[in-house]
Protein backbone atom coordinates (compact mmCIF):
# COMPACT_ATOMS: atom_id res chain seq x y z
CA UNK A 1 0.00 0.00 0.00
CA UNK A 2 1.55 3.52 -0.61
CA UNK A 3 2.41 5.53 1.76
CA UNK A 4 1.23 8.68 0.69
CA UNK A 5 3.47 10.76 3.39
CA UNK A 6 6.36 9.48 1.84
CA UNK A 7 4.79 10.51 -1.97
CA UNK A 8 4.36 13.90 -0.54
CA UNK A 9 7.45 15.46 -1.92
CA UNK A 10 6.75 14.04 -5.21
CA UNK A 11 3.49 15.24 -5.93
CA UNK A 12 4.35 18.77 -4.64
CA UNK A 13 7.37 18.67 -6.63
CA UNK A 14 5.70 17.36 -9.76
CA UNK A 15 2.12 19.94 -9.34
CA UNK A 16 4.65 23.03 -8.73
CA UNK A 17 7.03 22.27 -11.56
CA UNK A 18 4.25 21.53 -14.00
CA UNK A 19 2.36 24.80 -12.62
CA UNK A 20 5.13 26.71 -14.55
CA UNK A 21 4.89 24.62 -17.69
CA UNK A 22 2.13 23.74 -18.33
CA UNK A 23 1.53 27.91 -17.65
CA UNK A 24 3.70 28.55 -20.15
CA UNK A 25 2.23 26.61 -22.81
CA UNK A 26 -1.06 27.53 -22.29
CA UNK A 27 0.12 31.65 -23.09
CA UNK A 28 1.48 30.14 -26.85
CA UNK A 29 -1.37 27.85 -27.25
CA UNK A 30 -3.68 31.09 -25.95
CA UNK A 31 -1.89 33.80 -27.80
CA UNK A 32 -2.10 31.72 -31.33
CA UNK A 33 -6.06 31.64 -30.93
CA UNK A 34 -6.27 35.35 -30.29
CA UNK A 35 -4.28 35.69 -33.72
CA UNK A 36 -5.96 32.83 -35.46
CA UNK A 37 -8.70 31.58 -33.56
CA UNK A 38 -8.94 28.74 -31.72
CA UNK A 39 -8.83 25.67 -34.35
CA UNK A 40 -5.30 25.75 -35.08
CA UNK A 41 -4.33 26.68 -31.70
CA UNK A 42 -6.16 23.46 -30.43
CA UNK A 43 -5.09 21.39 -33.60
CA UNK A 44 -2.01 22.13 -33.02
CA UNK A 45 -1.76 21.20 -29.21
CA UNK A 46 -3.72 18.50 -29.81
CA UNK A 47 -1.46 17.12 -32.33
CA UNK A 48 1.77 18.22 -29.52
CA UNK A 49 -0.31 15.97 -26.87
CA UNK A 50 -0.68 13.04 -28.97
CA UNK A 51 3.49 13.40 -29.58
CA UNK A 52 4.03 13.26 -26.30
CA UNK A 53 1.30 10.49 -25.52
CA UNK A 54 3.53 8.18 -27.92
CA UNK A 55 6.45 9.48 -26.27
CA UNK A 56 5.38 8.39 -23.39
CA UNK A 57 4.69 4.63 -24.10
CA UNK A 58 7.42 3.89 -25.99
CA UNK A 59 9.57 4.93 -22.91
CA UNK A 60 7.98 2.65 -20.06
CA UNK A 61 9.29 -0.80 -22.12
CA UNK A 62 12.59 0.79 -22.30
CA UNK A 63 12.87 1.97 -18.57
CA UNK A 64 12.11 -1.24 -17.68
CA UNK A 65 14.75 -2.51 -19.55
CA UNK A 66 17.86 -0.30 -17.87
CA UNK A 67 19.30 -1.64 -14.48
CA UNK A 68 17.61 0.18 -11.32
CA UNK A 69 21.00 1.30 -10.20
CA UNK A 70 22.07 3.06 -13.33
CA UNK A 71 18.36 4.81 -13.96
CA UNK A 72 18.62 6.33 -10.93
CA UNK A 73 22.35 7.81 -11.35
CA UNK A 74 21.28 9.16 -14.71
CA UNK A 75 18.00 10.45 -13.74
CA UNK A 76 19.47 11.44 -10.60
CA UNK A 77 22.30 13.56 -12.80
CA UNK A 78 19.65 15.18 -15.29
CA UNK A 79 17.31 16.01 -12.52
CA UNK A 80 20.26 18.28 -10.53
CA UNK A 81 21.23 19.63 -13.87
CA UNK A 82 17.88 20.59 -14.53
CA UNK A 83 17.17 21.78 -10.61
CA UNK A 84 20.66 24.09 -10.95
CA UNK A 85 19.59 25.25 -14.16
CA UNK A 86 16.24 26.86 -12.95
CA UNK A 87 17.76 27.67 -10.08
CA UNK A 88 20.62 29.52 -11.39
CA UNK A 89 17.90 31.61 -12.99
CA UNK A 90 15.89 31.69 -9.99
CA UNK A 91 18.49 33.45 -8.25
CA UNK A 92 19.69 35.42 -10.83
CA UNK A 93 16.42 37.36 -11.37
CA UNK A 94 15.36 37.64 -7.32
CA UNK A 95 18.85 39.53 -7.67
CA UNK A 96 18.09 41.70 -10.35
CA UNK A 97 20.92 40.33 -12.94
CA UNK A 98 17.51 39.11 -15.59
CA UNK A 99 14.47 40.32 -16.44
CA UNK A 100 11.35 38.22 -14.62
CA UNK A 101 9.42 35.95 -16.44
CA UNK A 102 6.76 38.03 -18.10
CA UNK A 103 3.32 36.18 -19.04
CA UNK A 104 1.87 39.05 -20.57
CA UNK A 105 5.10 39.99 -22.65
CA UNK A 106 5.58 36.40 -23.58
CA UNK A 107 1.78 36.71 -24.69
CA UNK A 108 2.20 39.76 -26.84
CA UNK A 109 5.32 38.77 -28.84
CA UNK A 110 4.19 35.64 -29.54
CA UNK A 111 1.08 37.14 -31.01
CA UNK A 112 3.27 39.76 -32.95
CA UNK A 113 5.28 36.59 -34.46
CA UNK A 114 2.21 34.81 -35.81
CA UNK A 115 0.15 38.00 -37.20
CA UNK A 116 3.61 38.93 -38.59
CA UNK A 117 4.45 35.73 -40.53
CA UNK A 118 1.05 35.72 -41.86
CA UNK A 119 1.31 35.26 -45.74
CA UNK A 120 -2.47 33.23 -46.75
CA UNK A 121 -5.18 31.98 -44.66
CA UNK A 122 -3.48 28.36 -44.97
CA UNK A 123 0.14 29.68 -44.18
CA UNK A 124 -1.12 31.64 -41.37
CA UNK A 125 -3.66 28.60 -39.87
CA UNK A 126 -0.43 26.34 -40.03
CA UNK A 127 2.51 28.66 -38.47
CA UNK A 128 -0.47 29.05 -35.56
CA UNK A 129 -1.03 25.49 -35.24
CA UNK A 130 3.11 24.71 -35.56
CA UNK A 131 3.79 27.29 -33.09
CA UNK A 132 0.96 25.44 -30.44
CA UNK A 133 2.39 21.94 -31.57
CA UNK A 134 5.50 23.58 -30.44
CA UNK A 135 5.07 25.15 -27.11
CA UNK A 136 2.78 21.44 -26.00
CA UNK A 137 5.57 19.40 -26.69
CA UNK A 138 8.66 21.19 -25.22
CA UNK A 139 6.85 22.47 -22.35
CA UNK A 140 5.30 18.68 -22.13
CA UNK A 141 8.75 16.66 -22.19
CA UNK A 142 9.58 19.07 -19.49
CA UNK A 143 6.79 17.84 -17.38
CA UNK A 144 7.34 14.36 -18.46
CA UNK A 145 10.73 14.04 -17.52
CA UNK A 146 9.96 15.48 -13.71
CA UNK A 147 7.25 12.85 -13.70
CA UNK A 148 9.82 10.36 -14.53
CA UNK A 149 12.40 11.47 -12.67
CA UNK A 150 10.53 12.08 -9.05
CA UNK A 151 8.23 8.55 -9.48
CA UNK A 152 10.29 6.47 -10.86
CA UNK A 153 10.65 3.58 -8.28
CA UNK A 154 14.00 2.80 -6.64
CA UNK A 155 15.38 0.08 -4.54
CA UNK A 156 13.36 -1.70 -2.20
CA UNK A 157 10.45 1.11 -2.46
CA UNK A 158 6.89 1.06 -4.60
CA UNK A 159 6.80 3.56 -7.88
CA UNK A 160 5.47 7.02 -7.02
CA UNK A 161 4.46 7.49 -10.99
CA UNK A 162 0.84 7.35 -9.99
CA UNK A 163 0.87 10.46 -7.37
CA UNK A 164 3.85 12.21 -9.28
CA UNK A 165 1.66 11.85 -12.72
CA UNK A 166 -1.69 13.04 -10.34
CA UNK A 167 -0.07 16.09 -8.97
CA UNK A 168 1.12 17.20 -13.03
CA UNK A 169 -2.15 16.59 -13.71
CA UNK A 170 -3.44 18.42 -11.00
CA UNK A 171 -1.64 21.21 -12.23
CA UNK A 172 -2.76 20.99 -15.68
CA UNK A 173 -6.64 20.92 -14.46
CA UNK A 174 -5.74 23.77 -12.23
CA UNK A 175 -4.16 25.93 -15.24
CA UNK A 176 -6.48 25.26 -17.63
CA UNK A 177 -9.34 25.85 -15.70
CA UNK A 178 -7.96 29.53 -14.37
CA UNK A 179 -6.91 30.19 -17.93
CA UNK A 180 -10.29 29.40 -19.58
CA UNK A 181 -11.87 31.27 -17.19
CA UNK A 182 -10.24 34.14 -17.79
CA UNK A 183 -8.83 33.96 -20.98
CA UNK A 184 -6.01 36.09 -20.15
CA UNK A 185 -2.61 35.46 -19.95
CA UNK A 186 -1.65 33.80 -16.53
CA UNK A 187 0.41 36.94 -15.09
CA UNK A 188 -0.69 36.63 -11.79
CA UNK A 189 0.89 33.20 -11.30
CA UNK A 190 3.76 33.95 -9.55
CA UNK A 191 6.04 32.15 -11.91
CA UNK A 192 9.40 32.98 -11.09
CA UNK A 193 8.56 32.20 -7.30
CA UNK A 194 7.63 28.54 -8.09
CA UNK A 195 10.52 28.37 -10.25
CA UNK A 196 12.96 29.27 -7.66
CA UNK A 197 10.82 26.83 -5.19
CA UNK A 198 11.46 24.05 -7.94
CA UNK A 199 14.58 24.48 -8.64
CA UNK A 200 15.11 24.13 -5.01
CA UNK A 201 13.01 20.59 -4.94
CA UNK A 202 14.45 19.19 -8.04
CA UNK A 203 18.25 19.61 -6.65
CA UNK A 204 17.30 18.11 -3.63
CA UNK A 205 16.18 14.90 -5.80
CA UNK A 206 18.98 15.39 -7.59
CA UNK A 207 21.57 14.82 -4.90
CA UNK A 208 19.11 12.57 -2.97
CA UNK A 209 19.11 9.92 -6.10
CA UNK A 210 22.04 9.94 -7.41
CA UNK A 211 23.54 9.44 -3.85
CA UNK A 212 20.80 6.33 -3.77
CA UNK A 213 21.97 5.04 -7.43
CA UNK A 214 25.97 4.81 -6.36
CA UNK A 215 24.66 2.97 -2.68
CA UNK A 216 25.23 5.87 -0.14
CA UNK A 217 22.32 5.71 2.22
CA UNK A 218 20.98 8.87 3.66
CA UNK A 219 20.18 9.39 7.44
CA UNK A 220 16.61 9.59 7.83
CA UNK A 221 15.95 8.06 4.24
CA UNK A 222 13.74 10.14 2.70
CA UNK A 223 13.02 12.45 5.45
CA UNK A 224 16.62 13.67 4.46
CA UNK A 225 15.14 15.75 1.34
CA UNK A 226 13.75 17.81 3.20
CA UNK A 227 17.38 18.46 4.98
CA UNK A 228 18.75 18.85 0.94
CA UNK A 229 16.37 21.52 0.12
CA UNK A 230 16.71 23.50 3.10
CA UNK A 231 20.55 23.48 2.30
CA UNK A 232 19.71 24.26 -1.53
CA UNK A 233 17.26 26.91 -0.24
CA UNK A 234 20.18 28.21 2.45
CA UNK A 235 22.51 28.38 -0.19
CA UNK A 236 20.28 30.17 -2.65
CA UNK A 237 19.38 32.95 -0.68
CA UNK A 238 23.22 33.67 0.31
CA UNK A 239 23.55 34.00 -3.39
CA UNK A 240 20.98 36.03 -4.40
CA UNK A 241 22.27 38.19 -1.49
CA UNK A 242 25.65 37.66 -2.45
CA UNK A 243 25.23 38.84 -6.32
CA UNK A 244 22.59 41.83 -6.01
CA UNK A 245 24.20 44.90 -6.87
CA UNK A 246 24.88 47.16 -4.67
CA UNK A 247 23.57 50.87 -4.17
CA UNK A 248 26.08 53.30 -4.14
CA UNK A 249 25.57 56.11 -1.44
CA UNK A 250 27.03 59.15 -2.71
CA UNK A 251 28.16 61.65 0.51
CA UNK A 252 26.45 64.64 0.69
Amino acid sequence: MLDWATAAPAVTAAFVASTVEVTEAFTIVLAVSSVRGWRPALSGAFAGLVVLAIIVVALGPVLNLVPLNALQIVVGVLLLLFGLGWLRKAVLRAAGLMALHDEDAIYQREAARIHGDTQSAAAADGVAAMASFQAVLLEGLEVVFIVLAVGAPRAGRPSLMLPASLGALAAFVVVMAVGLLIRKPLALVPENTLKFGVGVMLSAFGVFWTSEGIGAPWPGDDWALFGLAAAFLIVALALVALVRPRKTVLAS
